[in-house]
């Protein structure tokens, strides 16, 4: 690329960029669809799609990384994707005023050797269901939007060899392809868990081992040099200032979500290798077996690797369970229990504080605006446990009605809760002719649907 080639004007944050290929249905036809086509040319994707790719060495990629086009294409998705500023103060809208001006300097600093990225802010999130918080680290945006360009060189290259049963992060896949797995598993008969726990995963990531790792398919000095750099930004935290990172890959990084994966993707391999089915969505992870001696046995061989791999188990919640017997276990915010499944209290609790925070008794909105929020909440929960017995949406509906009576009662001039006359004063008919959503409804009707496609 010559220097004229180089100063190419970057697109206004305005336009946007090329459409996403997720959203094509024709494209989801290619294996390929979601690999960021201005960054890899028809001959490398050539190259990929080879069965030969899984043990390639790339090289020249850094030209990629730093390209206009491949750096605007990042800096769209940051866009969408919002959030907070990072330790410089900048948000995502001021990037966006000077989209141009700013894309045009992170290419000349990347490709100059210029750049250098900030630490990463950290800030505490609380956890769901918890009294606990965790750590997450906030890139700037400016450093987001390059970790955005490498991860388009870089996920194509090691996508080729994650395994199957690797859900988390990944294109086309999410947590529900990770629960019907569970799902079909359990009724095949693999009733013994291994219901494992890596102890704060992201913040204890062996640095040189994870660079390792990255060597074995990438010899791209500047671009191993990029990553590294990320990794050793240090953070930074109101009122204790700045701190180096001696391990770890920040949760909120752009780029950790691929780290992360590749760093647990020989210990996918290892159980595959063994025969073990497991399942595992980031550092979340499952194995089902038909028997408590075999689940022992892989038990052992994660404990084993965990220890060889500087992580850690949790002591307190790895262990195996028989999911057959009261009891059960809890994988991505449901509880499976006795070839039954629902949501976790946790995901409960959750969702009952969002829902108590949305009617409190003093809110001022109109009950239509109260209504239509709750309805937001309820759907997009719905959606994703609607697979849960069917006694979790009857008594969902219930607390939301006891929450907007007492709301009723207050408006009132009454103290009472919403239960005895304020239940036959506002019955369960009058908040669904005002349009409140009823979740044991909307289960029964989703039932009624499939039963016809299936007959």
């Amino acid at each position: 690329m010559n220097r004229n080639d180089e100063n190419i004007k970057m697109k206004p944050a305005t336009v946007a960029a090329a459409p996403n290929q997720a959203g094509e249905a024709p494209a989801r036809r290619d294996p390929l669809w979601w690999v960021e086509r201005r960054v890899w040319t028809e001959a490398m994707l050539t190259r990929l799609a080879s069965g030969e790719s899984a043990d390639q060495v790339w090289f020249a990629l850094w030209d990629k990384t730093y390209a206009p086009a491949n750096l605007q294409s990042a800096f769209h998705k940051v866009w969408q994707n919002g959030g907070s500023a990072g330790a410089d103060a900048q948000t995502v809208a001021h990037f966006g005023r000077r989209a141009e001006e700013e894309l045009q300097r992170l290419h000349e600093q990347l490709r100059d050797g210029t750049y250098r990225p900030q630490p990463v802010r950290r800030a505490w999130i609380p956890k769901p269901g918890s009294n606990e918080k965790r750590p997450l680290g906030i890139p700037a945006v400016r450093d987001r939007i390059v970790q955005g360009a490498l991860r388009h060189v870089l996920e194509p290259i090691f996508e080729t060899d994650f395994a199957e049963h690797s859900y988390g992060f990944r294109p086309g896949c999410g947590a529900k392809d990770a629960l019907r797995r569970v799902d079909t598993l359990l009724k095949a008969g693999h009733d013994w868990v291994v219901d494992a726990d890596l102890k704060s995963y992201f913040d204890t990531i062996p640095h040189d081992r994870l660079m390792t790792l990255l060597q074995e398919r990438v010899a791209d000095g500047r671009v191993l040099a990029l990553v590294k750099s990320f990794l050793r930004a240090g953070v930074l935290e109101e009122a204790k200032g700045w701190k180096p990172t001696e391990c770890g890959t920040p949760q909120g990084g752009v780029i950790s979500p691929l780290l992360a994966n590749l760093y647990l993707n020989p210990l996918d391999h290892q159980m595959a290798a063994a025969g073990w089915e497991m399942v595992r969505y980031a550092d979340d992870f499952v194995i089902l077996c038909r028997s408590e001696s075999e689940a022992q046995g892989a038990l052992d061989a994660v404990r084993q690797w965990v220890s060889e791999a500087g992580l850690t188990l949790h002591p307190d919640k790895t262990r195996v369970v028989n999911a057959s017997q009261p009891g059960g276990f809890d994988f991505l915010g449901y509880h499976f229990e006795r070839g039954l499944k629902w949501p976790r209290a946790k995901s409960l609790k959750k969702l009952r504080e969002r829902v108590s925070e949305q009617t409190a008794r003093t809110d001022g909105r109109s009950f239509k605006a109260i209504v239509s929020g709750v309805n937001r909440t309820l759907r997009g929960w719905y959606g994703y446990f609607q697979h849960s017995q069917a006694n979790v949406f009857a008594s969902v509906d219930g607390y939301v009605r006891r929450r907007l009576r007492s709301l009723l009662e207050k408006r009132r001039g009454h103290t009472r809760q919403g239960l005895g006359e304020a239940h036959r004063r506002w019955p369960n008919e009058w908040f669904a002719r005002r349009g409140l959503l009823s979740l044991a409804a909307e289960h029964e009707w989703t039932r009624t649907i499939v039963r016809l496609r299936t007959h």
